[in-house]
């Protein structure tokens, strides 16, 4: 071949070609309208049961036990993300930056189950979070080595003691969602019939009689807490709650405890900034499957190792009120396509 023969060549695959691969990539890729994100195997289990989920794709990044992300006819996606920070934060990246996906229009709805303080919710409710707050970015001292004056080990990072302001932070340890569209998730799912179970039921009477944990579960609006650690018992909750409340200033009011979406959270934010997707489309909602705290007749080891039943009702109820928001943004696509306000 003359060179200006392979010169020309050159200059059309390095034009005109490549234009053509960019344009078919982009007309391409997936474009959910609703992604699903659960955590582990029983979360998904619901959704993948129902065999609407007919089409598989493999994702480079994301977990070798969850390697492939399922979806729908009508644009529902779901993806596991494997448990705990690590998995969360590398499957979340992978679904965030993936070619594949164009993600620029979807509806993230982080869907699990976790632990639920007795004062705000029980076994089996469903609660969407407004504010994220991670549990695990502190400083902690073994209780039986703390001042006698201080409440807890747990206190901010920098600080001299509990209750005093972080003087540093990691820029993760809060995320608020999108007001407007926690209120219109809650509103649209606040009536779905939630199940219940004989188990669940008979341990919610060690309770307190009429506190929120010694009800039947119901829909709610208030906020969760991130942390590795599976941490259990009134005590540490305590320190917890007055961490969440002073970290946001007296706002948030964490009823569900997690090991992962803060560490979601910040992977779908990079991803928004980086131009992949909406950080104003996401959502968390997390069931109570388990007490986060013992019973008044309780110890905490008793409480963390006893079968409360709730764990079937809190997978169920995941699955059933996410899935009333996916099918109700899917099916007036034209009122959500353009997000919410």
């Amino acid at each position: 071949m003359k060179k200006s023969s392979l010169a020309l060549v050159l200059a059309l695959l390095s034009s005109g070609c490549a234009t053509t691969l960019s344009t078919s990539e982009s007309t391409s890729a997936l474009q959910p309208k609703v992604l699903i994100v659960t955590m582990f195997g029983g979360e998904a289990k619901p959704w993948l049961t129902t065999n609407r989920f007919t089409h598989s794709y493999s994702l480079a990044g994301l977990s070798s036990e969850y390697p492939e992300l399922k979806c729908s006819d009508d644009d529902v996606c779901v993806v596991t993300t494997a448990m705990g920070f690590a998995n969360a934060a590398s499957t979340m990246s992978a679904i965030a930056l993936s070619p594949k996906l164009d993600l620029t229009n979807t509806y993230f709805i982080i869907s699990g189950i976790g632990g639920v303080d007795p004062n705000d919710a029980t076994l089996g409710s469903a609660n969407w979070a407004r504010y994220v707050i991670d549990g695990g970015l502190i400083h902690e001292i073994d209780s039986r080595q703390i001042p006698k004056d201080w409440p807890s080990g747990a206190l901010a990072l920098g600080a001299s003691k509990p209750g005093e302001k972080a003087k540093w932070s990691a820029g993760t340890e809060v995320y608020k969602l999108n007001d407007a569209l926690v209120k219109k998730a809650y509103n649209l799912t606040k009536d779905v019939e939630l199940a219940d179970g004989e188990q669940a039921q008979k341990y919610r009477k060690q309770y307190p009689a009429g506190t929120p944990g010694s009800q039947k579960p119901t829909v709610a609006i208030c906020d969760t807490l991130s942390s590795d650690t599976y941490w259990h018992g009134s005590m540490i909750a305590k320190s917890m709650q007055d961490y969440a409340s002073m970290l946001t200033n007296g706002e948030a009011n964490y009823c569900t405890t997690q090991m992962e979406d803060n560490a979601s959270l910040t992977a779908l934010k990079r991803g928004a900034e980086a131009g992949k997707l909406d950080f104003s489309r996401v959502l968390v909602m997390r069931t109570g499957s388990n007490f986060d705290r013992e019973a008044p007749k309780q110890t905490p080891a008793q409480s963390l190792s006893s079968k409360s039943g709730g764990y079937m009702p809190a997978v169920t109820n995941a699955y059933r009120v996410s899935n009333t928001l996916a099918e109700k943004i899917v099916s007036d696509w034209a009122q959500w396509k353009d997000g919410v306000q």
